[in-house]
């Protein structure tokens, strides 16, 4: 197939690209959110970027979109042709929850695909059609080796997010072992005044921040209110021990066994402590942790299940035009 998609969630974005087809990504000079292009990423080439002005000649089969504003900028660029939709619902709700509306509630020219199935509870989503498609990631591979007595954090916007993200819980972690925090943003979290023992790192290439994490004793995931983090698969896959703040989809990836997961977070804290003290401990929890994101969370699956909703939703489009003209010749006599 031929997709048109915009490069929104580059964590995302990296997984989706490695499946059997064509991705049309709109690319401007600016290189901006409605332009970003591969954005220098290491995609296959068969991550195309494509000039917008382009789109409407284009050959495309289906549109993936993952902002509301999207719909109607898809149909602009396309000249109004009648393309299959599929929205990506990469987040939980924020607002009136639990009975906060989707912005496509109600709508049947499209479906919803929820990265996780706590978010697609929580969306009143009302009659459109909506699925799941839980993430996947590419695999970077068992490098754990947890020979620094330190603590490793990835998340965004620690300091905008804060709350959400849990970036105000990384002091009650650093009184055991410093934290080290790798994200967009984290320059910023001097800001807060949480002393030495929370080290901002920076936003590092993938591979790089990936090798220097694995060197950490265990991860921590202190997110209150987001879809399950890539950055915590990512960690799961490498082998590394967890400790998961028990929110949102977080108990549906992380068995206790990985390390740890619980709502209270001076029970993670003192999971921590033992992590610390007992490296063998540590290992033995981080090879739980890869075994059971690798039977939920793997690439294949992820590329497989999109594969299926692509066909469903071209299928669809399909029936949907040949009722639209049916209906247009029937009126027309």
């Amino acid at each position: 197939m031929r997709i048109l998609v915009w490069h929104v969630h580059g964590g995302w974005m990296d997984a989706f690209v490695r499946g059997p087809h064509e991705y049309l990504i709109p690319t401007t000079p600016a290189r901006d959110a409605w332009g970003l292009g591969r954005g220098g990423r290491s995609w296959p080439d068969s991550a195309i970027e494509v000039d917008p002005a382009d789109v409407a000649d284009a050959e495309v089969d289906v549109v993936v979109l993952q902002r509301p504003e999207e719909v109607e900028a898809a149909r602009r660029l396309l000249g109004g042709r009648p393309v299959p939709m599929v929205y990506v619902e990469h987040n939980a709700p924020r607002v009136d929850v639990p009975n906060s509306v989707h912005p496509l509630r109600d709508r049947d020219d499209l479906t919803i695909a929820h990265v996780t199935h706590w978010n697609a509870v929580m969306w009143d989503c009302g009659t459109t059609r909506t699925t799941v498609v839980e993430h996947g990631v590419v695999d970077p591979g068992p490098r754990y080796r947890g020979t620094l007595e330190r603590l490793g954090v990835v998340v965004n916007e620690p300091v905008r997010r804060n709350r959400v993200v849990g970036t105000d819980l990384l002091p009650r972690f650093a009184t055991v072992a410093p934290v080290d925090v790798w994200g967009m943003g984290t320059e910023r979290l001097p800001e807060l005044g949480f002393g030495n023992r929370v080290v901002a790192l920076g936003d590092v290439p993938a591979d790089l921040m990936h090798s220097a994490l694995a060197e950490r004793r265990a991860y921590v995931h202190p997110n209150r209110w987001t879809s399950l983090g890539l950055s915590l698969i990512e960690a799961m896959h490498m082998a590394m021990p967890v400790l998961v703040l028990a929110t949102t989809d977080a108990a549906r990836t992380v068995p206790d066994e990985a390390g740890a997961i619980a709502t209270d977070v001076e029970e993670l804290v003192r999971a921590s402590r033992t992590l610390l003290d007992d490296p063998e401990e540590a290992r033995r929890r981080g090879a739980v942790a890869r075994e059971a994101v690798l039977a939920r969370h793997a690439l294949g699956r992820f590329t497989a299940d999109w594969d299926d909703l692509l066909d469903d939703a071209v299928s669809r489009g399909v029936r949907r035009n040949r009722a639209a003209a049916a209906a247009m010749e029937g009126s027309a006599r």
